[in-house]
């Protein structure tokens, strides 16, 4: 928010209302529904268990495609990263 000269402007980057949204979804869910359960004294939850909070976390893996677009070298490391832990998922197999 502080590189916006206007803040009003940061309404306007849809990155921004997506981490916004994302930030405001996990304090729903982690603060304000710890509060409803405990006050209405429901042992299992919610009804519902309200599952489709979390499957928003994962929207935030998208964040980390805007940065592979923006860095291709980045790509080549994760891919990297990718077939190197197959060799060392089999060794350590092999030391267990």
């Amino acid at each position: 928010l502080m590189s916006f000269e206007r803040k009003r402007d940061g309404l306007r980057d849809g990155w921004f209302v997506f981490d916004g949204l994302l930030v405001s979804l996990m304090v729903l869910e982690t603060w304000l529904l710890t509060v409803v359960i405990l006050a209405t004294g429901l042992k299992d939850g919610l009804p519902g268990g309200m599952p489709i909070l979390r499957l928003f976390r994962l929207l935030r893996l998208s964040r980390m495609m805007r940065l592979l677009r923006a860095f291709p070298e980045l790509l080549i490391l994760v891919k990297g990263m990718a077939s190197a832990s197959k060799s060392v998922f089999y060794v350590m197999c092999l030391l267990v």
